[in-house]
């Protein structure tokens, strides 16, 4: 029986989960891991026990890490799997999951396709955008999707159809527990009049208008109910520049939370929360966060 492989990966130890999501706040993750490449990943799910806890993640745009920290394997794929190869068939793309969605969609205009510019509005990687079928300006990713690439626990690695999957508004469901996205299969047009980047330039200044863009934050904290939007929820209980500890309710769009420098994990929590309750009080629409909030609680209400 041949040995089994070496890991070619980086692996930490008590690693600062502020140092890997947007917010920049968050405590320790137990174990962190960065494969080489594909096998590599592979190689290290097969090694890892079957009851660890993992958390797969990209640019940490969608994520809050207690102050506690995450007690299990932190998985980071951005800036490993991170090709766009296009394929035999016009206007599809194969696009693996570390890629930052910006680049996608300039890649996509580059390319002379259109369909990609809402990308440019998603301030995560193509992987976490696959997860919660993440939008922006109107458009969302699963539109684009026909075909994925996906790992499972044990490193076993399969192709499925995006009909396998289903898919709502920032919700996916997956066919069987425990599989993580590695690719997709993506269909765009082709853009015979070459507007795609002067679409993403107004998209992007639109953003900028509209947006605290540069600021530490998760983009949108809350899913628009429906037919309605979580902002102007927020705004109309008289939520804008609230503030707990070092968390506030954005002036310039209220459903970004910032990090105004010293925010605790627990202190955003804690804002996210007051903020739906305040809501469903004055207007009894109860707001469901899209941030994903894992970890063991620290702060003021951890203990």
């Amino acid at each position: 029986m041949s040995a089994a492989p070496s890991l070619r990966g980086e692996l930490r130890t008590n690693e600062p989960m502020s140092r890997h999501t947007s917010w920049r706040a968050g405590g320790l993750a137990t174990r962190y891991y960065r494969p080489a490449d594909l096998p590599d990943l592979a190689e290290f799910l097969r090694r890892l026990d079957a009851d660890e806890q993992i958390l797969w993640l990209g640019l940490g745009s969608n994520l809050l890490v207690r102050d506690g920290g995450f007690h299990g394997t932190v998985i980071a794929l951005h800036g490993v799997m991170d090709h766009i190869q296009p394929l035999e068939q016009a206007g599809m793309l194969r696009v693996e999951c570390g890629v930052h969605c910006a680049r996608l969609s300039k890649y996509c205009a580059q390319q002379g396709l259109q369909g990609g510019a809402f990308f440019s509005g998603i301030p995560g990687t193509v992987g976490g955008a696959l997860a919660m079928n993440a939008g922006a300006f109107g458009g969302e990713t699963w539109e684009r999707v026909r075909s994925v690439e996906v790992v499972d626990r044990a490193g076993n690695i399969e192709h499925l159809d995006a009909s396998e999957f289903r898919v709502g508004y920032r919700s996916v469901i997956m066919p069987s527990h425990g599989l993580c996205f590695l690719s997709a299969d993506m269909q765009f047009e082709v853009d015979a009049g070459g507007e795609g980047r002067a679409e993403i330039r107004d998209l992007l200044a639109a953003r900028k208008e509209s947006q605290p863009v540069g600021q530490p934050s998760c983009g949108s904290v809350f899913r628009n109910p429906p037919g309605d939007h979580a902002a102007r929820l927020i705004e109309a209980a008289g939520l804008k520049g609230y503030r707990i500890g070092g968390a506030i309710v954005s002036e310039k769009h209220a459903n970004f939370i910032l990090n105004l420098g010293d925010a605790r994990a627990d202190d955003i929590e804690s804002l996210v929360w007051h903020v739906q309750d305040s809501v469903e009080k004055r207007f009894g629409v109860r707001l469901e966060p899209e941030v994903r909030i894992v970890g063991v609680p620290g702060g003021r209400h951890g203990g």
